[in-house]
Formats: structure tokens, C-alpha cells, sequence
């Protein structure tokens, strides 16, 4: 084992060692479970290096977030005595340090699965620790699968360890194979009192007022540092301002930092602090002197809008596991205290644990990482299963990317996609730049749409280019300067993925490159409205401000949308030549003539169209179409509307029923099928020809519906049916009852009186369809209902007959009706 400096002798994780070497020497997975503070991130990685199978390899440490990775690396290299770079090496998106003689390399999860897709076989590497795994993050679950398929498939020598403070301990070790053995650090902590809120906090946007106040009086009542938890860099910044005068440093602690202010944050202080940090201080990081948390109960999660198949970060409460975790950082090194922001009700009422991305997340990415892998993620061990929803919408995107064919297989420009360790949405951005200046572009947009807007405010014009302006040294006062900074350090990175030389101007048009990217995101102007527009993808509107400098363009390629209301938001987007569409992607174009339906006019039209995809561009009438052709398109008008505009008399509503009995009675008969499925789905068949002349929906009333269902039958199958289900049946004394068809079964409706003399009714259809008769009294309200007449008068009749006397005296109720003559029919007046 390498010579160790500085260490800490009471890390708890240091009692599991040898346990955990042991079970590395006897297979290749294992589970580690280790608290926050116990060692596990400091102290695993070293005590494996010197093991018999890491002797000539490379051990890769997976850390969830980057400031996670880079404390984590540097604490590795302070135990060695060492600078960062030499044994120990580190890689995130805007980090590098290390040589090809680094044993030890802390990476983050993305760069996992890039690294896998450009070297499948993982070279030189002989073991991956999965730190805070407990997380399930979207890559750590992916990396973890993509793994666990090279090592099955390739190498199976290969060691992969899990580690995390609170873990599915049972489910993990499944996932890695029978016999995974689960090792368990109890570590060390000391009591902490916690507290509950009398009251919860009836809106996140409360918080930092809450925060503030509760940090105040806890700085007076307890002694050491505070650690507050709050869901993102904007109430930090809000409970900062509102703790302006406190007396003790105010530190924010968050990825978006740079690394300087992060290791102040992390670094002990003489003066008392105050640290407001997100849910990467939960487990990720160690901050000391901690003794006082407060806890906002918010974090920040990737949710999945159902409206665009985007994930957005989305503000939600926190999972008891995750609140223990929290509370847990005020008792690392003496008592202390944890104060949480809502109520002991609420908190009996938070679920177990937080979601994992795998369920919450827009998947393009990782089907996308799974088609250049090779594997389909049904194929891949998985701790839980990718949503099939998601994966068909994420499947739809990267088709419209063309990214996937239509079989799921992976296009050329997928391949290069993936390369390209960007959202697919962002990757394909970039694959369609066409030369180095339009490239630079593409890395500058790509970065600029990773990062938040750079223009801080709601109101701020949406033109995209005034975003590129200011990365390329331009000025805006309400910039926000350590963005801009994040933003250019970003699009570095992407410039040498796409082999950018150094220096290059950013040239081109931003909205090409959009379109390429975004294209359910393109926008035509909807009619003479400014500001009012109509999006590709599903025909979602979407709005800007009248007095926007892009709200009376024609069509604009969007790069952020505001979901929040009930109309889309522009936020960001840029001016689109429609001539620039037709060049860089002519198949998408479609142009038509013809007849369409008019939803506005509620009549058919003769139209030129041009699309862009489903959307339409560019309209103009004609003079005159093709008569069959508005016929057929009236009669889709009226389907896709399910035919509620036909003239649907009750002799229609019979003879439908009649044909749909006829079909049960027969099935082999060859009857058509009536349903209303059906009808709609071939109303060019039937209905159209029945309609020229017609153009609009309102003449459809006009249509004989009766003799047009009849005409669906051959003149033989109407005779048959007109013998075999009659509209009416004969009664005595000159009369008939009408039969109704329209119910599970037949039924015959008459007054008592007008069935005397009758000592049956036969079923129809000889005697394959049964019949109902009502009875009804002289007032023509339901007494009775029979299938069997005889039965009923011999029977149930002497009940009905005795209360019928009673109700109505002036009638004849015979105690046999069967043998009993009916009352003539009453004369027809004039």
C-alpha cells in the first residue's frame, strides 16, 4: 500500500478494509455501505492499489458532480503527499490532471459512458468505483449497466465496487450478480437534536425569507458552523442577500462556483460560518465545523414534460433518506443540531426515498448511448427498467434527429453524436456545422444552452445572438459575468471535441444550426398576430412579448422555451430564413394541392400548402379540386369529428342496430362491421361517394343516413334482414308495436291492453335473437318486462293485474289476457 500522509485515524470505513479487500480478492463486485464522513471516498480507492489484481492497472472513482470529483481528487492527493496530476488524476467536462502513469483517476459519470464508447474494452483499467451511488443519477445507472455488460461479455476480470452512504444494499448486490457480498461501515456519529417547523412553508418561492430567519436564530442559540440546504444557486443567492449583517462569513457552495470560491466554502475558517449550499453537500462533500443544519426540504430534479419529452429541472420536496442524510452533517465531529423547515406531519408524509433519474428523466441520451453501445436497454441490467413511455418519446426525438432509423438502428450521424458527450438534442447541433467558423458556433451555442441564460431577468429580448455576443467579448449590463465565464470555459470544451483550432472566430447562422437541433422547435408566425406562433413538433403554441425585437419575424428556430404557463414562453431563440430550411434540409419539405379541411370555416377549401414537417408554412387558395377529392375530405372531417354531424334520425339509429345484431346473430355471415371505430375508419368507402357536391359539415344533416347504411349491405343481406329483424311486429286488432334495436336485446314496447289475445311473442331471427316485450300501463309507463309472455300472464300477471285495477278502474284487466280481446283501435280524427 502507498505511503499515506495526513490521515485521519478514526475514518470508520478503516474497520471495513479488510473485509472489502478480501471479497475483491475473491470476486470481481462488491457493495460497500458507508456513511457520509466514514472515509469511504478518501480512504477505498488507496487501500485497493496495491491489491494483486490492480497491480498493473488503472482505478477509475466515479464521483456524481464535478466539484464532488475534484474535492475528491485532491483529498486523494494530500493523502499521498503529492500534487494533484501525479498518482492521482482528475476529469470532468472543464477539468484535466494526470498522466498516463496515474493509477488513481476521479472522473465524473458522463465521462464514464464516453469512455466507454470510445474504448469498449476499458484499456488499463482494472476496477470501477461507483461512489455515492445511492444518487441514481441517470449516468451512474447507465454507466453501471454499460459496465456490467463489458464485464460479462469481455472482461470479466474486471472489479466493480458500489459505494454510497445509504444504499439498496439487497438490490444493488442482486444487480451485480448472485453471491455479491454487501460489506457495512457502521461509522461514527454523535447525537443530534433535531427540530421541526410549527408550520410548513406554503410555497418554494418562501424559502429563502424562511432560510434566513431560521439561520439567524439558530446562530444564536447553538454554538459551530452552519450547513443550509436550499434547491439551487437562485435561493442561495435570494437567502444571501436577506443574511446581509450577520456576523459570520456567508458562504455559497455550488457547482455553478467557480473552483476557488468552492474550496473556501469547503475550507476550515477562523471566523464562524454560514454555509448555504444544494444537495451536493448531502453526502458528496464534507464541510467542517458543521454542527448546525437547517434544511429547506427542497431539491432540484430532472422531471420529464410530457408537452415537449424535454427534462427540465423542476423544484420538488426531498425523501426522508434524503433528510437523514442531511441532518446527519451536524453530528460528524461533536453534537449537534438539525433543523428542518417543515412540519413532523409533512415529514411522515415524504416518500422513502427521492425517484431515481431512470423514472423522472428524458431518455434520448441514454438510448442513444445504448444504440452506440450496441445493446438495446431491454438487453442491459438495470436496477430499475427504463420507462417504455419514455423510450419511445426519446426514440421519436433522435428519429427526428436522424439519429435512429426507423428499425432503432443507429445512423452515421448518431455514431458521431454520441462521440460528442452532448445532449443528442445539442449534439446534432454540432454534427451539422459545415465548416471550422460554423463549428466554433456550434460549440459556442452548445455551451451557451447547457449553462443558464447569461441575461439575467424575465423581460430580457429573446434574440439568441445577443447571448453569442457576449461570449465573443461583447457587453450587456445585465449580464451575468460568471456565467458568461462558466459558458466560454464550456464551449472550449466542445470546440476541441470538434477539433476547433484555437482562436477560431465563431461565424455562421445560429438559427440553422437551431433548426438542425431543435426542429419540432421551429416556428412559423401564426397569422397577423405579433408574437403569437405555432411550433413543429405537435402543433403547440408558443408566444413572445409584442414589443420583442423577434415577435413579427416569419418563422424562428427556438432554443428555450418557458413551459411554466399554459402557452409556451420564448426565451431564446433566433430569426430563420426559410430559404436557409430548404437548403440544409429539403426532405423535410412537402408541398400539396388539393382539397383540406378548414376547422375555421368548417367547410372544405381548395389549398396550395407547403410543410416544414407537421408544419405549415405557407398557404394560398385555388381556384378550384377535384370534386372526389373534397368529397373524401369531408368525409374524414366528418370521421375525425366521430360522424356526430350526420343526420342520425331514429330510423337510422335502427337500422345501425339492426345490422350490428344481424352480425352477432351470423358471425360468419359476412354482416359489415357498424361500430363507430369502424365507420370512422372507412368513411372514404362509404360515406364519400354519398356526398359530392357537399362541401361543408353543417349539409351533412341533409344526407338520407338510413338508405346509406342499408346500401352498405347487398340487396339479398336488406331482404334477409328485413324478414329476419322487422321494424315493427304485428299485433291484434289492426295494430304493431314498434321493436327497438338499440340495446343489448330487442325489446317490443306496448300498452298491456294492446297484447291481450296474444299467448306468446317468438323470438326473431328464427329464434336466433331474443325479444323483450315491455308492458306499459294507459299511461304508457313501463309495468312489466318479459321475455317469455306466456310465462308472464300465467304467472306475474294476477300481481300486476290486481294493482292496475286499483290505478286505473275504467280499464279492462282480465284475469286470463292471453284469451282476452284486445280494445278496438281508436278512430284517426279527420
Amino acid at each position: 500500500m502507498p505511503l499515506l500522509l495526513d490521515i485521519p485515524g478514526d475514518l470508520p470505513v478503516a474497520e471495513a478494509l479488510p473485509a472489502l479487500r478480501a471479497a475483491l480478492a475473491e470476486q470481481s463486485n462488491a457493495v460497500l455501505v458507508a456513511p457520509p464522513g466514514a472515509g469511504k471516498t478518501s480512504l477505498v480507492p488507496l487501500a485497493l492499489l496495491d491489491e494483486p489484481w490492480a497491480a498493473t492497472g488503472r482505478i477509475l472513482v466515479l464521483e456524481p458532480r464535478r466539484i464532488a470529483a475534484r474535492a475528491a481528487a485532491n483529498r486523494l492527493a494530500t493523502l499521498l503527499g503529492e500534487p494533484l496530476g501525479r498518482t492521482i488524476g482528475l476529469a470532468t467536462r472543464l477539468d484535466r490532471a494526470g498522466t498516463a502513469a496515474s493509477r488513481i483517476e476521479v472522473i465524473t459519470e458522463g465521462l464514464l459512458v464516453r469512455r466507454l464508447q470510445s474504448d469498449p474494452g476499458l484499456e488499463g483499467v482494472c476496477a470501477v468505483l461507483f461512489d455515492e451511488a445511492h444518487e441514481r443519477h441517470l449516468d451512474t445507472d447507465l454507466g453501471l449497466a454499460l459496465c456490467l455488460d463489458l464485464q460479462r461479455g469481455l472482461r470479466p476480470e474486471l472489479r466493480l465496487l458500489v459505494m454510497s452512504a445509504t444504499i439498496d444494499a439487497v438490490g444493488f448486490a442482486g444487480l451485480l450478480g448472485p453471491g455479491t457480498p454487501v460489506i457495512e461501515s457502521l461509522g461514527r456519529t454523535h447525537p443530534i437534536v433535531l427540530s421541526h417547523r410549527p408550520r410548513d412553508i406554503a410555497d418554494a418561492r418562501d424559502l429563502p425569507e424562511a432560510m434566513a430567519s431560521a439561520i439567524r436564530e439558530a446562530l444564536r442559540a447553538h454554538p459551530g458552523d452552519v450547513l443550509a440546504f436550499l434547491p439551487g444557486w437562485g435561493e442561495i443567492r435570494r437567502t444571501q442577500e436577506r443574511l446581509a449583517g450577520v456576523d459570520a462569513l456567508v458562504l455559497p457552495l455550488h457547482g455553478e462556483l467557480p473552483p476557488a470560491e468552492q474550496d473556501r466554502a469547503l475550507a476550515p475558517s477562523d471566523r464562524r460560518k454560514i454555509v448555504l449550499a444544494t444537495s451536493i453537500a448531502e453526502t458528496s462533500l464534507t464541510v467542517p465545523g458543521v454542527r448546525i443544519v437547517v434544511d429547506g426540504g427542497f431539491r432540484r430534479a430532472p422531471r420529464l414534460d410530457a408537452a415537449t419529452g424535454l427534462s427540465r429541472l423542476a423544484t420538488v420536496r426531498i425523501g426522508r433518506a434524503a433528510a437523514d442524510q442531511r441532518a446527519g452533517r451536524a453530528g460528524r465531529t461533536e453534537p449537534g443540531v438539525a433543523i428542518r423547515l417543515w412540519t413532523e406531519a409533512l415529514h411522515r408524509g415524504l416518500p422513502a426515498a427521492d425517484r431515481p433519474e431512470m423514472l423522472e428523466a428524458e431518455l434520448s441520451g441514454l438510448l442513444l448511448d445504448c444504440a452506440a453501445w450496441g445493446a438495446a436497454p431491454e438487453s442491459l441490467a438495470w436496477l430499475d427498467t427504463p420507462p417504455a413511455g419514455a423510450l419511445a418519446a426519446a426514440a421519436a426525438l433522435l428519429r427526428n434527429l436522424d439519429a435512429m432509423d426507423a428499425e432503432g438502428r443507429i445512423t452515421v450521424t448518431g455514431r458521431r453524436m454520441a462521440r460528442l458527450g452532448a445532449h443528442p438534442r445539442l449534439a446534432r447541433m454540432m454534427a451539422a456545422a459545415e465548416d471550422e467558423g460554423e463549428a466554433a458556433l456550434a460549440a459556442d451555442l452548445a455551451a451557451l444552452l447547457e449553462e443558464r441564460d447569461p441575461l439575467r431577468g424575465r423581460d430580457q429580448p429573446s434574440d439568441i445572438r445577443l447571448r453569442l455576443d457576449l461570449l465573443s467579448g461583447g457587453d450587456h449590463a445585465d449580464a451575468d459575468r460568471g456565467a458568461v465565464q462558466r459558458i466560454r470555459r464550456a464551449a472550449t470544451q466542445h470546440r476541441r471535441r470538434l477539433g476547433v483550432a484555437a482562436g477560431t472566430m465563431a461565424e455562421g447562422d445560429p438559427a440553422a444550426l437551431l433548426a438542425a437541433g431543435f426542429p419540432d422547435r421551429i416556428a412559423a408566425k401564426r397569422g397577423t398576430m405579433d408574437g403569437a406562433f405555432r411550433l413543429a413538433g405537435g402543433g403547440m403554441g408558443a408566444r413572445l412579448g409584442v414589443t420583442d425585437p423577434l415577435a413579427r419575424q416569419p418563422l424562428l428556430a427556438i432554443a428555450d422555451l418557458d413551459l411554466a404557463g399554459t402557452e409556451a414562453r420564448i426565451r431564446m431563440a433566433a430569426p430563420l430564413d426559410r430559404a436557409v430550411l430548404e437548403a440544409r434540409f429539403p426532405e423535410r419539405f412537402r408541398r400539396e394541392e388539393g382539397a383540406g379541411f378548414d376547422a375555421r370555416l368548417g367547410a372544405v377549401t381548395a389549398r396550395r400548402r407547403l410543410w416544414f414537417g407537421p408544419l405549415l408554412l405557407e398557404e394560398a387558395p385555388l381556384p378550384s379540386a377535384d370534386p372526389a377529392a373534397v368529397s373524401e375530405a369531408l368525409a374524414a372531417a366528418a370521421a375525425s369529428r366521430g360522424l356526430r354531424d350526420l343526420g342520425w334520425t331514429e330510423a337510422a339509429r335502427q337500422t345501425r342496430a339492426r345490422i350490428a345484431v344481424m352480425a352477432r346473430a351470423e358471425p360468419d355471415g359476412g354482416w359489415p362491421d357498424v361500430s363507430d371505430a369502424a365507420l370512422a375508419a372507412t368513411a372514404a368507402d362509404w360515406l364519400a361517394p354519398r356526398i359530392p357536391g357537399l362541401t361543408r359539415l353543417t349539409e351533412l344533416a341533409s344526407l338520407d343516413l338510413t338508405a346509406t347504411l342499408r346500401d352498405l349491405l347487398p340487396r339479398e343481406a336488406q331482404k334477409r334482414m328485413d324478414a329476419a329483424l322487422p321494424t315493427r311486429l304485428p299485433l291484434l286488432a289492426g295494430r304493431s308495436a314498434a321493436i327497438d334495436y338499440t340495446g343489448e336485446v330487442p325489446r317490443l314496447e306496448a300498452r298491456a291492453q294492446h297484447l291481450f289475445g296474444l299467448s306468446g311473442v317468438a323470438p326473431l331471427a328464427g329464434g336466433r335473437v331474443p325479444l323483450q316485450v315491455a308492458l306499459l300501463s294507459p299511461a304508457g309507463r313501463p309495468i312489466a318486462v318479459t321475455a317469455d309472455l306466456a310465462g308472464f300472464w300465467a304467472g306475474s300477471w294476477a300481481d300486476v293485474r290486481k294493482e292496475m285495477r286499483g290505478r286505473y278502474p275504467r280499464h279492462d284487466w282480465p284475469e286470463d289476457p292471453a284469451h282476452a280481446t284486445p280494445p278496438p283501435e281508436k278512430p284517426r280524427r279527420g
